[in-house]
């Protein structure tokens, strides 16, 4: 089908850039003094170049990084599953080979994400550090020229995005520059210009810049499967030719765009740090002024008496300094104390410090880190806490970034042939599946559940050793399923419900059989008294 206009591509390329200028000036102001390395926004700045000139204080910049850790800790922690899916029908999700399937399919997905050529945790960081300071990050994920995953996190500053009616991302334009050379290799059959291609031959190192659109295809055959009838449209083009240099399309969105929070009518997000700017900002210009009083207090500026020194003043150690001595009680050279007070400077220092935290959330995360002399029932309360102040946090990236991410990662393996064969069951029902989230937060989340229910075990337990018929009240079975899926334990651990019953019909089978033994000798016995009894009687 026909790609679209690239005019009118180029013109809502122009308007989506208008658009986004007036954030630019805003997330400039937020990157020199929380992440300096992204400080990109405005002008050109070389690479190598000093870019904390402006940084006096690093204590935005430290949460900033400790509120990246701790979101990836507590969402998508390294070397544990941190979601697993399932079935969206219930009765097929009590199926075995059904359970077994998509255990299956969750380890063969977070083996390739986590493979050392896909680079998914380096990527997701940086992810959760642009979350922090601008509130808006961007993974593209793609399947990796050598077969598995491939992830790539898309910069603020070259990002462009628009919104569909239901407020989800649904447009992408992201500009990037390669060499001359490099874009000949990477389009080595696309439509490049001649413009181009003389560069290549004439200055091969030098940039050219590109964009690469990504928005839902309007105009397709819905029966053909190749790329250029698949629902999202993939175009690259060069900017300064204005010309598409290559089509392709996607079955879902490669570009996982994710917001912290938004503002009425707008499509960018909002971060911690632009909450709290006001507070960084003033940290700043406190800690050149406290650092001044120090200098002062340390080093304080003198008063000369007129006349009563010789310049210049050698304020040297063991110098010399020569000053008429006139016999006065007072020396001719003496430090001028201005009163000023450091240590009030440093406790309101100390305060916006505070607030800094408390906006990036730092204090929050580490309650548990600095209470371990806490109490078990002390831990669970604090984790419940935890768990509803970022629930709000939680649910917006669940649904804005991972759970798109997972549907992304699915469909790449997939068309690449590594997922197995859904078992007959699940194929006939064409079931659909879901993710269930396991992290750390989720399972803090619902350690209430699981608490409930051990609590009233431990409740009845007094009641049963009165009346043991209180237990028929229980489905045990049903509570350690559930107690298994609340602590995100793998499917593969637990046995088949058929599987159980068959085991329990063989056990009962057994005892029986062992009832039957242990009891033959006694009812031997009993036939022969009979029998002796019956013989005493004839006689």
């Amino acid at each position: 089908m026909a790609a679209p206009d690239t005019k009118e591509v180029f013109t809502r390329y122009a308007r989506l850039k208008n658009d986004r200028s007036v954030w630019e000036g805003h997330w400039e102001e937020i990157a020199e003094r929380v992440l300096p390395r992204s400080r990109i926004f405005t002008g050109e700045l070389t690479a190598g170049d000093k870019r904390t000139s402006k940084l006096y204080d690093a204590t935005a910049a430290l949460a900033c990084e400790r509120f990246a850790s701790a979101i990836e800790s507590l969402l998508t922690p390294r070397g544990s599953r941190w979601h697993q899916l399932r079935s969206t029908d219930p009765v097929l999700n009590r199926d075995h080979d059904v359970r077994l399937w998509f255990d299956q399919v969750t380890s063969i997905m977070f083996g390739y994400r986590y493979s050392p050529k896909a680079s998914f945790s380096k990527e997701m960081h940086e992810g959760y550090m642009a979350l922090g300071a601008f509130g808006t990050g961007a993974l593209f994920v793609d399947e990796h020229p050598n077969g598995g995953l491939m992830y790539r996190q898309v910069h603020l500053s070259d990002l462009f995005i628009s919104e569909n009616e239901m407020g989800r991302v649904d447009t992408v334009f992201r500009k990037f520059q390669v060499t001359a050379r490099q874009a000949l290799r990477m389009f080595e059959d696309g439509d490049l210009s001649d413009n181009l291609r003389k560069q290549a031959e004439d200055k091969p190192d030098d940039k050219i810049e590109l964009i690469h659109l990504v928005c839902p295809r309007t105009d397709r055959d819905m029966s053909a499967r190749d790329r250029r009838n698949r629902p999202w449209f993939s175009g690259y083009y060069e900017v300064k030719e204005q010309q598409l240099i290559e089509e392709g399309g996607f079955d879902d969105m490669p570009y996982i765009v994710s917001r912290y929070v938004t503002g009425p009518r707008e499509v960018y997000g909002r971060s911690p740090a632009m909450t709290i700017l006001p507070d960084i900002k003033m940290i700043n210009e406190m800690s050149k002024t406290v650092i001044r009083a120090g200098q002062k207090a340390v080093d304080p500026p003198l008063i000369i008496a007129d006349d009563g020194v010789i310049l210049p003043v050698n304020a040297k150690p063991g110098a010399a300094t020569f000053a008429r001595m006139d016999g006065r009680s007072q020396a001719p050279i003496q430090p001028l104390y201005t009163g000023a007070r450091v240590d009030i400077g440093l406790e309101m220092m100390e305060q916006r410090r505070k607030m800094i935290n408390d906006s990036f959330l730092v204090t929050l995360f580490q309650i548990l880190v600095e209470s371990p002399q806490m109490t078990a029932t002390e831990v669970l309360q604090r984790a419940q806490e935890k768990g509803a102040l970022l629930a709000p946090t939680v649910g917006r990236q669940q649904s804005e970034a991972l759970g798109p991410l997972i549907e992304r990662e699915f469909a790449v393996l997939a068309e690449q042939g590594v997922i197995p064969p859904p078992p007959p069951v699940l194929e006939e029902a064409a079931g659909e599946y879901e993710v269930e989230y396991v992290s750390p937060l989720t399972q803090a989340m619902r350690a209430p559940e699981g608490v409930g229910i051990l609590r009233t075990l431990e409740s009845v337990q007094a009641i049963a050793a009165v009346d043991p018929s209180v237990m028929d009240n229980f489905n045990t079975d049903e509570i350690t399923r559930s107690l298994a899926e609340i602590n995100g334990a793998p499917q593969r651990i637990l046995r088949d419900e058929e599987e159980v019953a068959e085991m329990r019909g063989q056990r009962q089978q057994a005892e029986m059989a062992q009832t039957a033994m242990n009891s033959a000798p006694q009812l031997a016995d009993a036939g022969l008294k009979v029998a002796q009894i019956a013989e005493m009687g004839q006689q």
